[in-house]
C-alpha cells in the first residue's frame, strides 16, 4: 500500500471508492490497523472516497521515538490529506481516532464537513491506568502485546459477540499482537495525556457521537458527555462493547452513513 513521508517517518494509507467523490477518513483504535474499517468499506466506498491509514506506530506506519501526542497524530492527519490535495473531508474515529477527531474538530474544524465520534471520551482512562500499560508492555515486549490481545477480547466485544464470532474476534485482536510495543506504548502515553472536556464547545461541525451499551472502556455516559458539550451534536447508542463497528456492523454503518451523507 503506498504511504507519505513525514518529517521523521511514513505514513501508510489506502484509498477505496470512486475518485472524484467526497472524501472521508477513517481513524482507528488503539492496537489496530486500518483493517478494523474492513466491515464498513464497501457501503462507505459507494458515496465516498474512503481514505483509511495505520496510526504512527501501528500496522505498516512508522514507529518512531514516543511519547506521542494526540496533537500530533492530529497533525498526522493534516499533512496526510494536504499531501494527497485533500481541501475537506469528513472524519470518522473510534476510541483513540476519537480523540484524533475531537483535536480536528477543535484546532482545524475549518477542513472538516462532518465529524463522526465512536466509542470515545473527551478523558478516557486515568494517569495509573495508562502508566501501568506503558510499563508493562515497555518492559514485557512482543510476549506483554500478545497478552494485550487476549485481554482485549473481553474489552472490545461482549462475551456473547466474542462466543459467536471468534473468527473475527480473532482477526481483530492480532492486529494488537503484531502492534510493536514501542509504538503502542507511545500512543498509550497520547491517550494518558488528552483531556477535551474544556475545549469541546470549540468544536462546531456536524458532529455524531457514537457509543456502546456495554462498552466498559468509554461508556454511553462518555458520549453523553461529548453530545452535552457540543452544539448540535447528535448521539446514537448501539447493543454492543468497545469495537461497535465491527460487533454491530450493520447496525453502526447505516446510521453513521445517513448522517454523513445528510
Amino acid at each position: 500500500m503506498p504511504s507519505i513521508k513525514l518529517a521523521d517517518g511514513e505514513l501508510n494509507y489506502r484509498f477505496d471508492g470512486p475518485v472524484d467523490a467526497p472524501v472521508l477518513v477513517l481513524s482507528n483504535s488503539l492496537g489496530t490497523t486500518l483493517a478494523m474499517w474492513d466491515a464498513q468499506v464497501p457501503a462507505f466506498s459507494q458515496h465516498f472516497r474512503v481514505l483509511r491509514y495505520d496510526t504512527r506506530g501501528h500496522g505498516s506506519s512508522s514507529v518512531t521515538p514516543g511519547p506521542y501526542t494526540i496533537a500530533q497524530l492530529g497533525q498526522d492527519v493534516l499533512d496526510l490529506v494536504d499531501a494527497l490535495f485533500i481541501d475537506r473531508f469528513a472524519f470518522c474515529g473510534l476510541s483513540m481516532g476519537g480523540l484524533i477527531g475531537q483535536w480536528l474538530g477543535i484546532h482545524a474544524g475549518e477542513r472538516l464537513t462532518h465529524l463522526v465520534l465512536c466509542n470515545t471520551g473527551a478523558k478516557i482512562g486515568t494517569d495509573e491506568v495508562w502508566n501501568e500499560r506503558i510499563d508493562g508492555v515497555l518492559h514485557g515486549g512482543e510476549q506483554a502485546m500478545r497478552d494485550m490481545r487476549d485481554a482485549s477480547v473481553a474489552r472490545w466485544f461482549t462475551p456473547d459477540f466474542a462466543a459467536q464470532h471468534p473468527v473475527e474476534v480473532g482477526r481483530i485482536t492480532q492486529m494488537v499482537a503484531n502492534t510493536s510495543p514501542a509504538g503502542y506504548a507511545a500512543n498509550c502515553a497520547a491517550v494518558r495525556d488528552a483531556d477535551y472536556r474544556e475545549q469541546l464547545g470549540a468544536i462546531k461541525v456536524p458532529t455524531l457521537v457514537v457509543c456502546g451499551s456495554k462498552d466498559p472502556v468509554t461508556t454511553p455516559e462518555h458520549g453523553r458527555f461529548i453530545q452535552a458539550h457540543v452544539a448540535g451534536a447528535r448521539l446514537i447508542e448501539l447493543d454492543a462493547a468497545h469495537l461497535s463497528n465491527v460487533e454491530a456492523s450493520d447496525a453502526f454503518t447505516r446510521p453513521v452513513m445517513a448522517f454523513l451523507c445528510d
